[in-house]
């Protein structure tokens, strides 16, 4: 047996106090060659009751004040004693976690060496890892792969305490050491803000065949991000991106959607429904001027895509004029006496409208614009809707169609990366920094759709033999439940998709990691579903309040000390953990593999040596 340093003396529930020996002070002692650490908070001790080990964890200190008589006088003497909880036992050397046994009064209590401190803190697995050592005893901290990473992650903590070292270090051991293994059973998608990881990040050394690269630019076209049709082409969808209100421009969004996919598998739909529409528009007993610059507007779009001439379809559009009269259009370079309601006219007017071309050459924004224009121009010759209360959602639609087009791609092709049935790489990265807000919003709940619904699709029922991971860093840009500059129903829409991805994901083989500098501003449900929790120091009564409400394993001391941790140092608790540890976790030395979030050097930097 080791070193004993007490006894039992109280029992009430799961709160154990132990007197200490009079020896019992010291911060480290030396026996039969091992290292013993010394009684202290947080430390582990055991305690033999019977033949059971019973490991407790130190919660408190005191004095405990006792009188004698000594020589005819009255004296005091102060006992040391120590508030302890149990947190396991030990059995054929091995650590059980959750409290099987307690001990009884006058069971003795024994110091722990540095190896079965080792085998409490961590895993006994050889797929694991190395993360960092504990703060205060220097234990190295192995990460169980299975684990951890087969969970929901949150990692959190004020600008400057060291997240970003952690989320870095922790997928570069995964990545960079196993990418071959992975690779073509996990894809891993990281949302990069701030492009911080566009780098060696990661994965080490230009390894293109294990990491992509894709940097979003909203004021040129960079590079695109390839997503699936059924993705895009979503009343929800569209009607987040545009801003649609609820009552109006939604059920308009609604027949569009619904139109196109009636008619899909018919060939040339969109030239027939555009041949519909002129017919329906000549016909009209209904003139507005306003549907005539529409449809010009239509042409010159389509001119534009397609370099087509279709200089005289504009210019019959743009002379057309309507006489109250006869209840007809006409062409003023033609006259009113000879075309007035005359079937022939308005025959040879449709053909002339309808020698267009180019429909095929149409991307996706251009096709939404084209659709939304004939559906707002035959809804408006019908009644169903009022010109001024869809034609700002087409409006809104074209200023947006640049930045869009420059950073999505629409696709149902094979090569779209998540519709295949083996991922070709292991991880790809996502840059947002040169997108304005508006896309930094929208764009990521795009993309996590479009890869959560192909992974569902591409998963066996019976059998997971794929996974995919989301990499949220400053995660508060897209699952903030506090901000005020966007509408309900958007936040709503939001926060329901990333929720249902978190409560739900796990049974497809989804899994999210996200870090964020405040957990107040994340979504409660989100917190709630995380399993493991990397806590850097935090500051904020909120950001506390919040961490206090969503993690139960967190004992009391543990939460005191989050806004004095060093930096780099966090506390790691959750459902893949034994218990709550402080880890000082290792700094990534090489400048090019740490992400590109360390502070400027002001001396460098305002050297007058440095010209």
């Amino acid at each position: 047996m080791s070193i004993s340093i007490g006894f039992v003396v109280s029992v009430i529930g799961t709160d154990i106090v132990i007197q200490m020996d009079e020896e019992s002070n010291k911060t480290t002692y030396r026996y039969n060659g091992d290292l013993y650490r010394g009684v202290a908070i947080r430390e582990c001790i055991i305690i033999q009751s019977g033949i059971y080990k019973i490991v407790c964890k130190v919660e408190g200190e005191y004095l405990d004040e006792s009188k004698f008589i000594e020589e005819g006088r009255e004296n005091k003497k102060y006992i040391r004693k120590v508030r302890t909880k149990p947190i396991g036992y030990m059995e054929n050397n091995i650590f059980y976690d959750g409290n099987k046994y307690l001990p009884m009064i006058k069971d003795t209590a024994y110091l722990m060496t540095d190896k079965e401190l080792t085998k409490i803190y961590n895993s006994d697995t050889l797929n694991g890892f190395t993360i960092g050592k504990t703060l205060k005893d220097s234990i190295p901290y192995v990460v169980d792969i299975n684990k951890f990473f087969n969970k929901h992650i949150g990692i959190f903590g004020n600008t400057g305490s060291g997240k970003s070292n952690t989320l870095t270090k922790l997928y570069t051991e995964l990545l960079n050491n196993r990418k071959d293994i992975i690779k073509g059973k996990s894809f891993f998608v990281l949302f990069d803000f701030n492009g911080e990881y566009v780098g060696e990040q990661l994965i080490h050394g230009n390894s293109s065949i294990y990491k992509k690269v894709i940097r979003l630019n909203t004021k040129k076209k960079q590079d695109t991000i390839t997503i699936r049709e059924e993705s895009f082409w979503d009343e929800d969808i569209l009607g987040l991106l545009f801003k649609a209100t609820y009552n109006t421009q939604r059920p308009f969004l609604k027949n569009l959607v619904q139109g196109r996919k009636k008619y899909s598998n018919k060939q040339n739909s969109l030239l027939d429904y555009y041949t519909s529409t002129i017919n329906s528009f000549l016909k009209s007993s209904t003139p507005r001027r306003e549907l005539i610059e529409l449809l010009v507007a239509l042409v010159n779009l389509i001119q534009e895509i397609s370099n087509e001439n279709l200089k005289e379809i504009t210019d019959l559009l743009e002379g057309m004029l309507w006489h109250s009269r006869s209840n007809t259009y006409f062409h003023e370079e033609s006259g009113t006496n000879s075309y007035m309601n005359q079937n022939d006219h308005i025959q040879q007017t449709a053909d002339t409208l309808c020698k267009i071309k180019g429909f095929d050459k149409l991307g996706f924004m251009d096709e939404l614009i084209v659709r939304a224009t004939l559906s707002l121009i035959n809804s408006v010759l019908r009644g169903y809707v009022q010109f001024e209360h869809i034609s700002p959602l087409i409006n809104r639609m074209n200023a947006l169609k640049q930045n869009i087009k420059n950073v999505i791609n629409v696709s149902n092709e094979e090569a779209v990366l998540v519709t295949q049935h083996s991922y070709p790489i292991v991880l790809e990265v996502i840059s947002f920094r040169n997108c304005n807000q508006e896309i930094k919003k929208i764009i990521p709940l795009i993309i996590a759709k479009s890869y959560y619904d192909a992974h569902k699709d591409i998963v066996s029922e019976s059998k997971i033999d794929k996974t995919l991971h989301f990499i949220i860093d400053e995660a508060h840009n897209i699952l903030s439940a506090q901000s005020s500059r966007e509408e309900e129903s958007w936040k709503d829409y939001r926060l329901d998709l990333f929720e249902e991805i978190i409560k739900e994901g796990r049974k497809f083989g989804v899994f999210m990691t996200i870090a964020s500098q405040r957990p107040a501003d994340i979504s409660t449900t989100i917190m709630s579903q995380f399993h493991n929790f990397l806590i850097h120091r935090l500051v904020n009564d909120k950001d506390l309040a919040i961490i206090d409400n969503a993690i139960s394993s967190l004992d009391s001391i543990s939460k005191q000390s989050i806004p004095t941790l060093p930096t780099g140092a966090c506390i790691i608790t959750g459902s893949s953990f034994k218990m709550p540890l402080i880890i000082q976790v290792d700094r990534i030395i090489e400048k090019k593999h740490r992400p590109n979030s360390d502070d400027v050097d002001l001396e460098s930097l305002w050297n007058p040596n440095n010209t």
